[in-house]
């Protein structure tokens, strides 16, 4: 059985309780879970029993220390998978940013109607079609390096210059010998339990995981 660590904190109105327990219940079925409620995992000497990583969290920051001890431990095989808030978690740790890929910046016009789309044929999104989700959606800085495997188009909002933009949705990307999945979906519980997101996630779990 595969060993999943979720790391569950942060701003409380990402609902991070609610969220890890709806992952046990819909997401993790065959795994064994583990979880924690402050970052202190990250500064033991255990990352290594884990096969993937589940960081629910948003805000915070985390001491060097933590920082490369996480690094270092996707970099050697652990997986990470996750998805909306940690784009705006540790913000003052580049290096994090650095390994997820992306950094959330602000989400012109709040709570709207948008439309998720899958760009090209992939293994996370097949059989998957396009599906309109109605929350935040994400305007992120993301690295070129990403395999971007779901995008939107930006609304703007009062910000009409962005109006148009096509923005990543959801990527994975290696980080040495580990594996990265990001999506900016799953505002809370119910989102996540959306027919389309919830597979995606499945998948992107799966994927992660070493």
């Amino acid at each position: 059985m595969k060993k999943a660590l979720i790391l569950q904190g942060g701003w409380a109105w990402h609902y991070p309780k609610e969220t890890a327990e709806f992952a046990i219940n819909r997401l993790l079925g065959d795994y064994d879970v583990e979880v924690f409620e402050d970052l202190g995992i990250l500064e033991s000497n255990r990352l290594h029993e884990f096969d993937v990583i589940l960081p629910i969290w948003t805000q915070g920051e985390l001491s060097v220390f933590q920082e490369q001890s996480l690094l270092k431990a996707v970099e050697r095989g652990v997986g990470l998978a996750c998805w909306h808030g940690i784009a705006d978690a540790f913000n003052s740790s580049h290096p994090f940013k650095l390994l997820l890929g992306g950094q959330f910046i602000a989400h012109p016009g709040d709570f709207i109607e948008y439309e998720v789309s899958f760009p090209k044929q992939d293994p996370l999104t097949e059989g998957l079609s396009p599906f309109t989700v109605f929350s935040e959606q994400y305007y992120m800085h993301t690295d070129p390096g990403n395999d971007v495997i779901a995008t939107s188009v930006v609304d703007g909002d009062s910000f009409h210059w962005l109006k148009g933009i096509t923005m990543p949705v959801a990527w994975k990307r290696q980080w040495g010998g580990g594996r990265v999945f990001y999506h900016s979906l799953g505002h809370t519980p119910k989102e996540l339990e959306s027919p389309e997101i919830l597979e995606l996630t499945r998948r992107g779990i799966r994927w992660a995981t070493r």
